[in-house]
């Protein structure tokens, strides 16, 4: 092998994209070659500066909720006004609706109620996470691993529990981004129904007394409980919701 058919292969052999034969035979021409030798040099002294510690870029733990929050804001129902017609037959008519209406629940009683967007954010993620086959990040109902996962992924710890025995059984958990900050979310069936629990830490101005509310047709209910607010969302009917508010506080 000469330099002419050597120089133009060195990048590859250096990056291990070369089949055995053409390594071998580039491999044997280095040892012989002085400009070949040097050229591979330079190869392995620009990939030492490039990995240096200064230059490499270490992603902060809460990255990947960022992108995953970011994903999910521009997925919001506010886009589904504008989905080509043919995106519209991979989407159940009554949940695209139900998710559209969610959305401007502020708007339609006004728009400047805090209250009102947060119910908004609530019944959007809760119609979303039906939609876009993306109910729980972990799947089990094993509230030992439903509960570390929350670590790192948000700033407090959220209780997990499986209420099987009680007709509420624990599917797992995802994070959700609710009024400009994190919620764990976890996630129970009831029947052939979904119910999301949206967790977070209370807020001085939130209260502790139960919250019943009904957004086009979705049930929520609010309760706080060891310096968190809870809201549950469902299809289900209020006293079901109501139920699974008992449990957790009776969980403790």
């Amino acid at each position: 092998m000469t330099c002419e058919q050597a120089l133009p292969l060195l990048s590859a052999y250096f990056d291990r994209e070369l089949d055995v034969t053409k390594s071998l035979e580039v491999e044997g021409h280095a040892q012989e070659c002085s400009r070949c030798a040097a050229t591979l040099q330079q190869h392995d002294a620009l990939h030492s500066s490039l990995s240096a510690a200064a230059l490499v870029f270490a992603p902060s733990r809460d990255l990947e909720l960022r992108v995953r929050t970011a994903v999910r804001r521009e997925a919001r129902p506010r886009g589904l006004f504008t989905l080509p017609p043919w995106r519209w037959a991979a989407v159940p008519v009554a949940a695209t609706l139900a998710a559209a209406f969610a959305w401007s629940v502020a708007v339609n009683r006004g728009g400047t109620s805090g209250d009102d967007l947060v119910l908004a954010e609530l019944v959007s993620g809760h119609v979303r996470s039906l939609m876009a086959d993306h109910l729980v990040d972990v799947a089990t109902s094993d509230q030992h691993t439903v509960k570390p996962w929350f670590n790192g992924k948000v700033d407090f710890a959220p209780p997990v529990a499986d209420f099987k025995a009680s007709g509420f059984p624990l599917v797992g958990g995802r994070v959700d981004y609710i009024a400009g900050r994190p919620a764990a979310v976890l996630v129970y069936k009831r029947s052939q129904h979904t119910v999301n629990v949206f967790i977070w830490p209370a807020g001085k101005e939130e209260g502790q007394a139960l919250r019943n509310a009904t957004v086009q047709g979705y049930h929520l209910l609010r309760w706080s409980g060891s310096g968190l607010t809870f809201w549950a969302v469902s299809d289900v009917n209020s006293t079901d919701i109501e139920s699974l508010a008992r449990l957790f506080q009776e969980a403790g």
